[in-house]
């Protein structure tokens, strides 16, 4: 967790990290995939050191960053068919959630292998759009900690045990419109510009 004066620091890389990623994840999706890896290497690493020696602190979280980073550039296929067995995941939980029970282990494994597939096949639409609303998330948890929200503060310099894909929204209909919003937009002017004869 980032001590109090690295907080602002912090909110403008998530706002020009998330942006980055939002409006042109596919172009250079190695470097968002740099960045994510350096923001949770440095979160990890961060995590492991106590705030009251912010020199050792801080070396850890570069360390971990770039070690990050470096993983996940490296893991760049196996990036894509992780999303895609998220995915999968997410879907079984929320077919069996709607029947009031929770999935067994066969149709996770089953739904979470389909998803990779199918995202391994269908690579460039899973990049634009896990970039485009992964990045408009981060993007407006930024914003909402350099505009002064406490919630999206802490979210900014958080310890990396409570950094999940959607916590850090602040819990208003403003802030969850501005997600869909400003994804969407991220997913057109990828499919419309920026992503337009890139093949991969």
């Amino acid at each position: 967790m980032l001590p109090a004066s690295f907080q602002l620091p912090a909110a403008i890389i998530l706002v020009l990290g998330g942006l980055l990623s939002c409006f042109a994840g596919y172009r250079v999706f190695r470097v968002v995939l740099g960045i994510y890896g350096f923001i949770l290497g440095a979160l990890i690493a961060s995590s492991a050191m106590g705030t009251d020696h912010t020199m050792w602190m801080l070396l850890a979280a570069l360390g971990g960053g770039i070690v990050g980073a470096l993983l996940l550039i490296a893991a760049y296929f196996v990036g894509v068919a992780l999303i895609g067995a998220g995915i999968g995941a997410l879907a079984a939980h929320v077919v069996w959630a709607a029947f009031g029970r929770e999935p067994g282990l066969i149709p996770v494994i089953i739904l979470s292998v389909l998803g990779a597939l199918g995202a391994l096949a269908l690579q460039r639409y899973v990049i634009i759009v896990a970039t485009a609303f992964g990045g408009a998330q981060t993007a407006i948890v930024g914003g909402a900690a350099l505009m002064g929200s406490r919630a999206a503060a802490e979210a900014a310099s958080r310890s990396v045990y409570r950094v999940y894909p959607l916590d850090p929204l602040p819990n208003t209909r403003g802030d969850l419109l501005a997600l869909i919003v400003l994804g969407l937009l991220g997913v057109a002017v990828q499919l419309g510009i920026t992503a337009k004869g890139k093949k991969k």
